[in-house]
């Protein structure tokens, strides 16, 4: 099998590793990629964000995985689906459900799924009558795409407005204002080709740039799967009262979602709530589910793109544990340093760096983003994965560079809990 990998972060790398290590895959590339990548795939030096470009570089591929949600919004799978070319990715119609919130929740109401009570604002004064009617702590969302940045919850109402207004500030721009959720937050991800829908292992990102959650929010600083806190049959509730209901509500709708859902949830009294929905692979998550992941990836995307999901075999995970941890470049999540060299030393078994904000320059590999490398272990244990993880931190040479020290430190610590389910709440 033929595959064209879209994008160029950590997440791309963590495909293109597991791609490139499945026998059925016999030519790899990635487009435009990253100085990780390059290792593994060919790169195709072009624009993720053209449909046409994409497109044309499909031919001849047999499989197209698209990445990033950019990308998605803008229709670069309708472009590969009209070439001819199966394409692991949702239509710009329904990725949707990750760049509009409002329509998002739309689809949630229609379809019954649990999720946050919020309003839609267009105007400064439907801003503030909905920050008037909720108590703390506020939750505001841009509507649109914001790589996971565009949300502030905070205990001060009028850090909220300010908040609200900037994001309204922008031409046709909403906000979103919503209940907070209270519960610890789990990502779960699931391969879907439209109507067959196969959850993947639950892991918990990290989005605050400071230890201890401390700090603005940003693209993810680290993640860690499985969940030894998570309640028996989550995962099984789930599925059955968000995720196939929303893929039959967008299928009911005219437009089926075939590629990744991703379901950001809390886990409150009330039971799994949903905070968000993403319409592709999280990053840092996908670098610990994908390196537990004993299944060969490309015939699980090949039959979500070929809508035979449904024959596929039951997946196969690893035992043991993932942890990744994020190498930032100094400055980040506000302006990165950029064009620092990286030198990576001697990496303890069960250690991977994957490239996200990198390039080759003159043969020397360069910082080229705020989030430059995910330091990925696999461990024994939650806390053999972890200490294997910091180590590979500690073998990475940055100018500036900076991760948190607390990845999945609570949950090594069971400190993790999830509280008491209200009588007569769902199972």
């Amino acid at each position: 099998m033929k595959v064209l990998v879209v994008g160029s972060g950590a997440r791309e790398h963590a495909l293109v590793l597991a791609l490139s290590r499945d026998p059925a895959v016999t030519r790899l590339a990635c487009a435009p990629g990253n100085a990780g990548t390059a290792e593994l795939a060919e790169a195709f030096p072009l624009d993720a964000l053209d449909p046409e470009a994409v497109a044309a570089a499909a031919a001849g591929f047999d499989l197209v995985v698209v990445g990033p949600e950019a990308p998605l919004v803008a229709g670069v799978a309708d472009a590969v689906r009209a070439a001819g070319v199966p394409v692991f990715g949702p239509s710009a119609e329904a990725a949707r459900i990750e760049g509009s919130k409002s329509f998002a929740k739309d689809v949630m109401a229609a379809a019954g799924v649990p999720t946050a009570q919020a309003d839609t604002c267009t105007t400064g004064d439907e801003l503030v009558a909905a920050l008037e009617a909720r108590p703390a702590p506020y939750v505001v969302k841009a509507d649109g795409l914001a790589a996971g940045k565009g949300v502030l919850v905070t205990e001060d109402r009028h850090a909220a407005e300010i908040f609200g207004r900037d994001v309204l500030g922008t031409a046709g721009a909403q906000v979103v204002v919503e209940d907070y959720l209270d519960g610890p937050e789990v990502s779960l991800f699931a391969i879907t080709d439209g109507s067959t829908v196969v959850p993947l292992l639950p892991a918990q990102d990290h989005k605050r740039v400071g230890d201890d959650d401390t700090g603005p929010n940003t693209g993810g600083m680290g993640a860690y799967a499985p969940l030894p806190w998570l309640p028996a049959g989550t995962v099984d509730e789930v599925q059955a009262r968000v995720l196939q209901p929303v893929v039959a509500e967008l299928a009911k709708r005219g437009t089926p979602f075939s590629g990744l859902l991703y379901a950001g949830l809390a886990l409150t009294a009330r039971g799994p709530q949903v905070v968000e929905f993403n319409c592709r692979f999280g990053d840092p998550e996908t670098q610990v589910v994908l390196a537990l992941l004993e299944t060969p990836l490309a015939g699980l995307l090949r039959a979500a793109a070929t809508g035979t999901l449904d024959q596929h075999p039951a997946l196969q995970w690893k035992g043991g544990a993932a942890v990744t941890v994020v190498v930032a470049a100094e400055g980040y999540p506000g302006t990165p340093a950029a064009g620092d060299a990286i030198e990576v030393g001697e990496l303890p078994e069960g250690v991977a760096v994957l490239h996200a904000g990198t390039k080759r320059v003159d043969g020397q590999v360069v910082s080229s983003g705020g989030r430059v490398l995910s330091v990925t272990a696999t461990g024994t244990s939650l806390a053999d994965a972890r200490d294997r993880a910091y180590a590979g931190v500690a073998a990475v040479s940055l100018r500036g560079g900076f991760s948190r020290t607390d990845i999945a430190a609570r949950a090594v610590r069971g400190e993790i809990t999830v509280p008491d389910r209200r009588e007569g709440e769902a199972p």
